[in-house]
């Protein structure tokens, strides 16, 4: 086991200094304790969703919000240093789902750094074969936490054909429930469906949909989804949205409409998706388009909010020295 003071004190990290305001700064980082471990990053992915609206400064207000921050809760590495209680080895690649260790600066959600200090319980080990496809745990995680209802019943209308929805797609299909449909309305993000159909929303007649899950984070389609559920039928809001939601009522009532938020992957999600990749029924591949250096970080934001041709960027923090 190497000794604490063997690693370097200091990170280089993404920091959001303000909206608009992004670039690489040094931190110092804290001394682990017994049930710390030390991971050296590998690769960061970039929300477009949370993370947009972080660096616009139209986030809502959340629980630790507040300029400057580091974002991120996509970033797989590997474990240079384990306390003694940690529970995890050196060496393992684990996937990190947010990290707090940079003092002053906020940890928001503090993932996308080239070294992080953090409790190893939080650590989730991930198959060496992943790779850098292992920053898409969290989100599929996230993907099956919405893509059934609480009666088991799955999604069989997606809203939006980005990574989130084409995650809940092959989700769906891998569970072995019929193939859902995907609305998306950019014609440069009809393709790469696998095993599901991918319409323009003017092209689908239906009306009977009994499991509608937006990912979208329109505030202003409710109508639109209410006017497509069956009787009885759910719409899962698995978007992040910005503004307030609001619909109108009878149409509502007249469907008996039934909504859901779904926010945060538990745990027996992630075991559920690890289960379906592990078995080869649920496959990342294709769904990281970008990968930029890390020191090219402000830049790798820029398209990735920007070019709807990309669909996941990922830092590589190996490139640095």
């Amino acid at each position: 086991m190497a000794l604490l003071q063997e690693f370097p004190t200091e990170t280089l990290a993404v920091v959001l200094e303000e909206p608009e305001k992004l670039g690489l700064r040094r931190l110092a980082l804290p001394s682990p304790g017994d049930a710390d471990v030390v991971i050296d990053v590998e690769w960061s992915g970039i929300s477009t969703g949370t993370e947009r609206l972080l660096y616009t400064g139209r986030m809502p207000h959340f629980p630790g919000m507040g300029y400057p921050l580091v974002p991120g809760y996509e970033s797989v590495g590997r474990i240079s240093w384990a306390g003694p209680a940690a529970g995890i080895s050196v060496g393992e690649r684990v996937f990190i789902p947010g990290a707090n260790c940079y003092g002053e600066v906020r940890g928001l959600f503090g993932g996308t750094a080239s070294r992080i200090v953090m409790p190893g319980a939080r650590a989730i080990p991930i198959a060496e074969s992943l790779g850098e496809q292992g920053i898409l745990f969290a989100l599929s995680a996230t993907a099956h936490h919405a893509a059934f209802s609480d009666k088991g019943v799955p999604a069989d209308l997606i809203i939006g054909h980005g990574v989130l929805g084409r995650l809940i797609a092959r989700i769906v299909v891998a569970s072995g429930a019929p193939a859902p449909t995907v609305w998306e309305k950019n014609p440069a993000r009809f393709d790469g469906a696998q095993g599901y159909t991918v319409l323009d929303p003017d092209q689908d007649p239906r009306r009977d949909y009994r499991v509608i899950c937006d990912v979208s984070g329109d505030s202003t389609i409710i109508d639109s989804l209410v006017a497509r559920l069956a009787p009885g039928g759910e719409i899962v809001l698995a978007g992040f949205y910005a503004d307030r939601l609001s619909f109108s009522f009878p149409p509502a009532f007249m469907k008996e409409a039934r909504f859901r938020v779904a926010a945060q992957w538990q745990k027996a999600d992630i075991a559920s998706v690890s289960k379906l990749v592990d078995s080869g029924l649920l496959s990342f591949d294709g769904l990281i388009t970008h990968r930029v250096s890390a020191d090219n970080a402000p830049a790798a934001y820029r398209t990735a909010f920007e070019d709807p041709a990309c669909l996941k960027m990922v830092l590589d923090w190996r490139t640095l020295a």
